[in-house]
């Protein structure tokens, strides 16, 4: 079903520094969750919409993303342009303490596409904030991840499995889930290579990663 995406969206990227590629993480699904999420970028660019980059910076001591190691970097494809925002953020959503949501509200910016890591941790906590704040939210589920969970009965969720779980529960109350293919025809749709409304806002697809 299409749906709605209004001009001058934000690209919100959460997370994605080296340290995602720690094994103390374990098994992640969707290994191409940096490429399609770079995808994304390029375009935003090539539009002049908005971008958001959230770095981690961890206080735990034994955390990857605890600065001052190379994991708290940003990915080299995922690397913050000029004029670009980044929020640092220490704990798992990124509107708290960190001068987000204040950022968005000066530049009018009313609508957000979320990529990034964790899906069911900091996207997770992130989205639902975003969308309690008023913002109209979507995630590009095939630019997010997630990793395998364990209960605490001790069964080994698939990070498969918990992706699909996690876009379920966000979608709809908190974000329309949708895929890079759609949101990147919505860029072209800047251009003037796409199909607009009657009141010119960007269609794009709902979709599932």
């Amino acid at each position: 079903m299409a749906r709605q995406l209004a001009e001058r969206a934000a690209l919100v990227i959460v997370d994605f520094q080296k340290a995602i590629d720690d094994p103390k993480w374990g098994r992640r699904n969707n290994p191409r969750a940096e490429a399609q999420t770079a995808r994304l970028l390029a375009a935003w660019r090539s539009a002049g919409w908005p971008v958001v980059h959230v770095q981690h910076l961890s206080r735990e001591p034994d955390s990857p993303y605890r600065p001052g190691q190379p994991g708290c970097d940003f990915k080299p494809e995922l690397t913050p342009g000029p004029g670009e925002i980044v929020v640092q953020k220490r704990v798992h959503n990124a509107f708290i303490e960190t001068g987000l949501e204040a950022a968005l509200r000066d530049r009018g910016i009313a609508t957000l596409v979320v990529a990034g890591v964790l899906l069911h941790n900091s996207v997770d906590a992130t989205v639902r904030m975003a969308a309690d704040l008023g913002f109209d939210t979507w995630i590009a589920g095939d630019a997010t991840a997630s990793v395998d969970i364990v209960d605490l009965e001790g069964r080994r969720w698939p990070a498969e499995e918990v992706h699909a779980l996690s876009l379920a529960q966000l979608s709809g109350e908190y974000a329309q889930i949708t895929l890079t293919e759609g949101l990147l025809q919505a860029a072209q749709d800047l251009a003037g290579q796409g199909a607009r409304d009657a009141q010119g806002a960007l269609v794009v697809e709902e979709g599932c990663a």
